[in-house]
This record gives C-alpha cells, sequence and structure tokens, in this order.
C-alpha cells in the first residue's frame, strides 16, 4: 500500500513555471492540496553534488507526500555544473534565490508568509543558505529577498562547504565554488552555510549517523555553530541503519522523513496557536 500511494502522489497534477530566462532549468513545479487556501508552502530543493544530471524529479515523492498533509509545494530546479547550464558560483546561487522570490508573484492560493524551505544533500546546504539571505549585504547574489522563509529543514547537508572543500582536496565544492576558500574567500563568506550562522528563523537538520556520502560531522558542526551564535536550531541524529542512510532520506516511508513531518506538524499547530491568539506572547520555538 505505501508503495501504491508513493506512485499516485507521484501522479498527482502539478503547473510548471519558469522563473527566468536564462536557461530551461530555471523552472519550478507547484503541487496544490484539496481546499482553497491559502496554504502553507514548502519549497523543495534537490541534490546531486550542484552537479547536471540530478533534477527535481527526485523530491517529487516527499512532494507528494506534503500535498496529502496539506502544504502547497514549490519543487524547484535550478542551474547546477556541467552539461552547458552554466550553475556554480554565482548562478546556483542566484536561480535558487530567484525561484523562492517568484512565489511572491504567483497566481496561486499559496500563503507566502507561511513558506518553509526544505532541501537535501546539497539542496540542503542552498536551504542553509536561502534562510540567511537577509543578512547577505547589498549586491550579492539572493541580497534583498522578496519572500523571507519561516523556517529550514536540511536532510543530510553540507553545511561546512569550506572544511569539505579541505577534507575531500575540492571534489564538488571546488566545482561549486571555482576554487578553494583561501582563493575565493569572499565567496565562501557569501554562500557558506558556516559562514553565515546564525538564521533568523528555527532549523531542523537530519542526518543518519552512517551516512558516507555526507558526514553527520558537519551537521553536528553546523548545529554547534548556529547554537553558540544564538540561532534556534535541531539537530536530530539517526542510529546506524540502512533505513537512515544518505538517499533514505527521499523516502515518505524512512524514519528520517518521519522525524521532518513531525516537525513540520508541531511547528503549524504552534502557529496556528499564535493566529488564533495573536494577543499571547510569541513563542521562542515558533
Amino acid at each position: 500500500m505505501p508503495r501504491l500511494r508513493l506512485l499516485l502522489d507521484f501522479l498527482r497534477p502539478r503547473r510548471s513555471y519558469a522563473y527566468g530566462r536564462e536557461h530551461n532549468c530555471q523552472r519550478a513545479e507547484l503541487w496544490l492540496p484539496a481546499g482553497d487556501g491559502p496554504h502553507p508552502v514548502l519549497v523543495t530543493i534537490h541534490g546531486g553534488s550542484w552537479r547536471a544530471g540530478y533534477t527535481k524529479f527526485v523530491m517529487r515523492g516527499l512532494a507528494g507526500d506534503l500535498v496529502r498533509r496539506g502544504f502547497a509545494v514549490w519543487n524547484i530546479e535550478y542551474r547546477c555544473v556541467g552539461r552547458g547550464q552554466g550553475g556554480g558560483w554565482p548562478a546556483t546561487f542566484a536561480d535558487v534565490a530567484s525561484a523562492i522570490d517568484a512565489l511572491a508573484g504567483l497566481k496561486a492560493p499559496v500563503d507566502i508568509d507561511a513558506v518553509t524551505v526544505l532541501g537535501h544533500s546539497a539542496g540542503a546546504a542552498l536551504a542553509l543558505w536561502a534562510g540567511s539571505r537577509a543578512s547577505l549585504p547589498a549586491g550579492a547574489p539572493g541580497a534583498n529577498p522578496l519572500v523571507s522563509p519561516i523556517a529550514i529543514v536540511a536532510q543530510a547537508a553540507p553545511a561546512d562547504l569550506a572544511g569539505i572543500y579541505r577534507a575531500t582536496g575540492g571534489g564538488a565544492v571546488a566545482s561549486l565554488m571555482g576554487g578553494s576558500p583561501e582563493r575565493f574567500a569572499d565567496r565562501y563568506a557569501l554562500a557558506d552555510p558556516l559562514a553565515r550562522v546564525p538564521l533568523p528563523m528555527p532549523t531542523l537538520l537530519v542526518h543518519g549517523t552512517d551516512d558516507r556520502v555526507v558526514s553527520a560531522l558537519h551537521s553536528r558542526n553546523y548545529a554547534r555553530a548556529a547554537r553558540a551564535a544564538g540561532g534556534a536550531v535541531e539537530l536530530v541524529e539517526l542510529d546506524r541503519d540502512a533505513s537512515t542512510r544518505h538517499r533514505s532520506h527521499l523516502d515518505p516511508a524512512s524514519p528520517a522523513w518521519a522525524v521532518v513531518v513531525r516537525w513540520l506538524a508541531l511547528r503549524n499547530a504552534a502557529l496556528n496557536s499564535r493566529q488564533a491568539a495573536p494577543g499571547l506572547p510569541g513563542c521562542p520555538t515558533c
């Protein structure tokens, strides 16, 4: 039954929108739940080492599950490195920013004051970066956001670009950023999630301790630095198990995804309580 439900979720109607004109990758698809709305929004950002070949298709299982739970989903594509897409610094970051901001002009029943950004793997690093846009200096890629998220979810995040560069000798981070943190210190200061803590909104990190693609150490380092800077960060580490490895985050039947939907449900309940009783003091975890 769960697999049939997943197949039906993949077949849900959705509409594709262009948010840019420079490349075909500058598109996003909107999934809407039943009802008139306006609906809270989940922006989903796929991973894949920021390299061409991976697409928003991999997030559709999660998108379908979120729609069943009453969320509108804005599943974005962006320019990656390779295959003539022109991705990397700064295009990849600029695309993510433009895609999120496109929600402000969307003619659809979505609540742009209730936007959460969720990313997996390389997309999780972009989600964390998206949460920091309000503090970017004028003229930086992604500065002056039109849409400000109320929460960030990062699944198996490579949240320390400079650290990963040094640990791997460059690798995917070198392709994304164009070189080392020593050579391009200004870029890393603007783009590296670890360099941009704390975020002004609650953040959930979910990471498997047996993740052999992106070490859980990076989420631990990010959580420690963000908390030290005053950020509201929750890190959930999942025990060593085949069901909690890197790609299991993309399975809506996995323990990793169960952590996310519970967190989102608690946040929604808190947000609805505050809206129903606006005179109450603010909730520090909302």
